[in-house]
């Protein structure tokens, strides 16, 4: 194996610390239509997997090097005024994939929403 090192990297307009590309940003990241028919644009995710209302998985391209990493999700919802929340569920976290659930606040119910964002940080295999 062959290694670069390079202190910064440049697109030719916009210039970034290497230390920022490997460590502080994010390895995976999806947003999908809330019904889990279709990513909508993604890095890192090769394919979403709808298992039923409000229940999904995210899997992706290059593995995690274990389950520990970072992940967070938003959920917007524009034509309702009930709150929703996206979530997932720690056992079902693994290296090459997430599990994850919408749901209505308060009333705890499962629902697809209009749009699910999801942010994962962590060490790449």
């Amino acid at each position: 194996m062959s290694t670069l090192s390079v202190s910064n990297v440049s697109d030719g307009t916009t210039t970034v610390g290497t230390s920022y590309v490997v460590n502080g940003s994010a390895k995976a990241w999806m947003t999908m239509a809330g019904d889990g028919t279709a990513i909508d644009d993604s890095l890192n995710t090769s394919s979403l997997t709808d298992n039923g209302v409000g229940d999904f998985v995210q899997n992706y391209s290059s593995i995690f090097a274990n389950a520990h990493y970072s992940w967070c999700g938003q959920q917007e919802s524009t034509y309702s005024t009930t709150a929703m929340i996206i979530t997932y569920q720690h056992s079902t976290k693994l290296s090459s994939s997430t599990n994850i659930y919408t749901y209505r606040a308060g009333a705890g119910t499962s629902m697809d929403g209009e749009e699910n964002c999801t942010q994962t940080l962590g060490d790449l295999a």
